[in-house]
């Protein structure tokens, strides 16, 4: 039997499939539902949630697929909002009762009686954001550039009266912190292919350790990987 978790974004992938790794668990993290990573999650495709879904249920009996993990950003939202999101996805695919909370399994059934597992988890730092605000959380190195950009922010919205998102600046913070906090001198000759979120596979391939993997911000996620395990 195997287990499969979707996630939301390539760069999810990766940091989802690095965790998993951590902890030595049998997942496959799933191909991600893109989207723009500047959408705000209220945009996130009900059509593109249910359309995975409808892909996993005709292979569940095939690939012996036993539990579904769906892990999406929870961003502004409420916790239950997003529950509500993906029950909303769920229903046109499986029978299902409704989801009461995250990290915990749900039975969902399929045609032809196909049956299956599904639980879900909200990236987030206490209750809100995304996957750079948890990765702003954990970082492990001295971070003087990324932290300047607090000044410049100050500066931005004093002079031009413009308030800027947290979920932009976390995107901000996290590309300064890898381009300039984390890489050699040497990386930086060639940045886009070794200092960029564009390259974030080679990130976590080679530079795993700028990254505090004990932090308490990812307590709740390992629970929810756990559950695979």
């Amino acid at each position: 039997m195997s287990n499969i978790v979707i996630v939301e974004s390539k760069n999810d992938r990766i940091f989802m499939q690095a965790m998993v790794e951590k902890l030595n668990c049998d997942i496959q993290v799933a191909s991600p539902i893109y989207i723009n990573d500047y959408k705000s999650l209220e945009g996130l495709s009900e059509t593109e949630l249910i359309k995975a879904l409808k892909a996993l249920e005709a292979n569940i009996d095939k690939k012996g697929i036993a539990k579904i993990g769906i892990i999406i950003d929870i961003d502004n939202c409420s916790e239950q909002e997003r529950l509500k999101f993906v029950d909303r996805c769920i229903k046109p695919v499986f029978e299902a009762e409704s989801l009461s909370s995250t990290k915990q399994f749900i039975d969902i059934y399929g045609d032809n009686e196909t049956k299956a597992k599904l639980a879900c988890y909200f990236t987030n730092v206490e209750g809100k954001g995304e996957l750079e605000t948890l990765l702003k959380a954990i970082k492990a190195r001295e971070s003087p550039y990324a932290d300047c950009l607090d000044s410049w922010r100050s500066c931005i919205e004093e002079k031009e009266g413009k308030k800027i998102k947290q979920k932009d600046f976390d995107k901000f913070w996290i590309s300064h912190y890898i381009r300039y906090d984390t890489c050699s001198k040497k990386e930086q000759q060639q940045a886009e292919k070794y200092c960029s979120m564009l390259r974030f596979d080679y990130v976590m391939e080679h530079k795993k350790d700028i990254w505090d993997w004990d932090h308490p911000a990812l307590d709740d996620l390992k629970e929810f990987f756990t559950l695979f395990c």
